[in-house]
């Protein structure tokens, strides 16, 4: 309920994997061994409410709320617009770089030591871009991103129309109504039954944090007694609820220990096969991206496992992670820093890669603790943490900022 600063919350040594060729965390083998031989988990799926999962905040005015509604008739906005930042870009190329020669990467501590990661209001000026950048409106330009697509190479598209379209139609107002009319209460019947032309309400939820760090788990699999507190837990924020504290995150410059909301949605791979009436929104503004057919951007169809939306503040930071397909990563309102690493560097990054483990193919490591390193602050940090930082300052990544109606490719 309260909108205090919590500090630097250090990571668990219980919940980092072993250096590799060192002797495995058995903490964490104990922890799968536990699960593996059965047991009532500490997670109802069912209800959801354990509150070390599940917070209720309905009906509960916060401190954010209070002084939220003193300013929002006239609130500021954020500190600093990415959308119309300083950036210089690499030339356009036409043909693949020789193996080896791009992208171009520095390692992670160079990017931090540059531009450390909470530090939100104090980028480079100007950032230099070292992702080709295609204009989509440009045939010949698309045809050059189809070579770095197959030859999976990162890249962007900037002036995608339909992105720019739809991150116009997509405010508050309009996602609100997707999202809340049924939680609401001005909406109360399904659409899948009869032929109604209501659009589908979408479904959503809100994630919270003590502070900006945002790390996936298993709920199911996540054992409290040998693990400690969930990193997050999830709330009943409407959307316009989580909105109202994005644009106060936004006011007050919200700093990375105070508490932060995640929403996020997700469309099903089995939307694009029903008739365009019965899709949602996400579907119907970005048909490109929902295609049961090939685009540009659904370039294997097949191989399509459904759209997730993620609806981020100021300063949300998603942990360390690796997915098991191609993204097409669209921006479509504001601006995100996205830092990308080959996959030959998971080894130095502390990514769990024991199967059935909550944090599987996630990592728990914060980046924003690089610059703790040697500092008095950092003296309380575990030896297994610290001995982690210093083996990923030295891996290889690029960094981007995605903006409003581009879209990033990740191989």
């Amino acid at each position: 309920v309260g909108n205090r600063h919590g500090g630097i919350r250090w990571i668990s040594q219980k919940l980092l994997p072993a250096i590799p060729g060192e002797k495995p965390n058995n903490l964490l083998l104990g922890n799968l061994k536990r699960q593996k031989g059965g047991g009532k988990p500490d997670y109802n799926l069912r209800t959801g409410k354990d509150p070390n999962f599940a917070a209720r905040r309905r009906g509960i005015e916060m401190a954010w709320e209070r002084e939220w509604n003193q300013v929002k008739e006239n609130p500021n906005g954020p500190k600093v617009d990415y959308t119309k930042h300083s950036y210089e870009y690499p030339e356009v190329a036409y043909e693949l770089f020789p193996e080896g020669e791009y992208p171009p990467l520095r390692t992670l501590g160079e990017l931090f030591e540059e531009w450390p990661q909470d530090e939100l209001d104090n980028p480079p000026n100007p950032y230099r871009e070292g992702l080709i950048h295609f204009d989509y409106t440009d045939e010949k330009q698309r045809e050059a991103a189809k070579l770095f697509r197959q030859a999976e190479l990162p890249f962007k598209m900037t002036n995608v129309p339909e992105v720019i379209a739809a991150g116009e139609k997509w405010t508050d107002e309009y996602l609100s109504q997707q999202f809340d009319r049924q939680s609401d209460g001005a909406l109360l019947a399904n659409i899948f039954k009869g032929d109604s032309p209501k659009l589908p309400r979408s479904k959503g939820g809100c994630q919270e944090s003590h502070n900006n760090f945002f790390t996936f788990f298993t709920p199911a699999s996540w054992r409290v007694t040998s693990m400690g507190l969930p990193p997050t837990r999830d709330n009943d924020f409407t959307f316009q609820r989580w909105s109202n504290h994005a644009k106060y995150a936004d006011h007050v410059g919200l700093n990375f220990d105070q508490p932060h909301y995640y929403f996020q949605s997700g469309v099903p791979r089995e939307e694009r096969y029903l008739e365009n009436d019965r899709w949602t929104f996400v579907s119907k503004d970005l048909p490109s991206f929902s295609s049961p057919t090939k685009t540009f951007f659904m370039f294997s169809p097949d191989e399509q496992k459904g759209i997730q939306c993620r609806f981020g503040e100021r300063g949300v930071t998603a942990a360390t992670h690796y997915d098991a397909g191609r993204n097409m990563v669209a921006m479509m309102t504001g601006a995100k820093r996205y830092v990308l690493s080959p996959p030959n560097m998971c080894s130095k990054l502390g990514v769990v890669n024991v199967r059935g483990q909550p944090i599987f193919r996630h990592s728990v490591l914060n980046f924003a603790h690089l610059n703790h390193l040697g500092k008095p602050e950092g003296e309380d940090m575990c030896d297994m943490e610290e001995r982690w930082l210093e083996r990923s300052r030295d891996s290889l990544a690029i960094d981007t900022v995605v903006k409003a109606g581009e879209v990033l490719y990740i191989p």
